[in-house]
């Protein structure tokens, strides 16, 4: 009996062990986004930086009231990746994803970080600036 106790608890000891260190060393090391947004009276402005990811395809997806738009897929360089939705035609031409003027609904805006999985990575909302 007291040798099966010392192999399971052994066993738990290693377990616990490779558990421990399949973790990440701390917070810093893990995903982070910043959402910068802008309204004005004839446009709407969202930016969505990804930081810390793992190297792979995103999506940003933008939420602000009952409106929602999602972006296109997009590689990160290195561990980074960035978004940006606008409903000026000039910055659409240049390669964001178009938003109506109106989009920004309440003054603020979610953005959020989806991975190739389909897993929010990383999610935060901001109080937009008015213009």
């Amino acid at each position: 009996m007291k040798l099966t106790i010392m192999k399971a608890s052994t066993a738990l000891t290693v377990v616990f062990a490779i558990f421990a260190t399949s973790l990440p060393a701390s917070d810093a090391d893990a995903a982070s986004i910043l959402v910068k947004c802008e309204k004005r009276s004839n446009r709407s402005k969202v930016s969505v930086d990804g930081n810390n990811l793992v190297p792979g395809t995103y999506t940003a997806k933008i939420i602000s009231g009952d409106n929602t738009k999602r972006s296109a897929p997009k590689s990160s360089t290195g561990d980074e990746v960035e978004f940006d939705f606008d409903s000026d035609a000039g910055d659409v031409a240049e390669g964001a994803t178009r938003i109506s003027r109106n989009f920004i609904q309440g003054g603020k805006v979610t953005g959020q970080l989806i991975n190739a999985k389909g897993f929010t990575v990383a999610q935060t909302t901001r109080t937009c600036t008015v213009k």
